[in-house]
């Protein structure tokens, strides 16, 4: 990542308001201000750092909960005085805890059942994979009492595998003899570990949906008639 820091409109404390919202997803996180330098290290490090007005101090979001946000890319706006930072969030954006900052509802419409939850139709969309990475990438950087997910992910590597080859065999059995009632269940939770072990080594979700695209060759369109 380059920058022109230089032809932005910074205001009267060298400061420019900078919007982030998640890359993959499109929901809008949160609001937060920058300085040159705050700038540079973004583009430099791939890793979104603010300036703090109450602490007077440089900051790297998710430098002390985990929550960090991998910057994928900077805009600036038409009149250069306002950022946006398409990022790829781990855990949550909110310092409540919620996913997102932007949480309460002013106008009198129906708020979501849970702050900062996607809309349910995402899940249709195959949302439901995100959801559940997110979660997971929140029980490493802040383990739970009684989570099944953060009580794996302490158990080690190992145990992640061992499930992983445990509901391997699971499929396997329901294929060949349990019928699709008992399938669609031990795939989910194949899937669902393969997706803690991702999160124990710090792999994207977008990376293997990368790699899937990329083996992806869409067929050539058949001929049309002879003219």
């Amino acid at each position: 990542m380059t920058a022109a820091s230089g032809e932005l409109a910074f205001d009267a404390q060298g400061l420019i308001p900078a919007v982030v919202q998640a890359a993959d997803t499109g929901e809008v996180l949160m609001v937060a201000w920058m300085d040159a330098e705050a700038l540079r290290r973004t583009l430099e490090t791939g890793r979104a750092h603010f300036w703090s007005r109450s602490r007077q101090a440089l900051w790297e979001k998710g430098e002390s909960s985990g929550h960090r946000q991998h910057v994928e890319a900077v805009y600036a706006d038409c009149d250069r005085d306002t950022l946006l930072l398409l990022v790829h969030q781990e855990g949550v954006a909110c310092h409540t805890g919620a996913r997102t900052c932007f949480f309460t509802r002013l106008d009198g419409g129906q708020a979501g059942a849970r702050p900062g939850t996607p809309p349910a139709s995402w899940e249709a969309a195959g949302g439901v994979l995100e959801i559940l990475e997110r979660l997971i990438q929140s029980r490493r950087a802040e383990p739970r009492q009684g989570s099944y997910v953060s009580r794996l992910l302490a158990e080690g590597e190992p145990a992640v595998l061992k499930k992983i080859g445990e509901e391997s065999a699971e499929v396997i059995i329901a294929a060949l003899g349990e019928g699709r009632g008992r399938l669609v269940p031990e795939v989910a939770d194949l899937w669902f570990h393969t997706l803690v072990l991702l999160g124990a080594r710090g792999i994207p979700l977008r990376e293997v949906l990368a790699e899937l695209a990329r083996r992806h060759r869409p067929e050539p369109p058949a001929p049309g008639p002879a003219s």
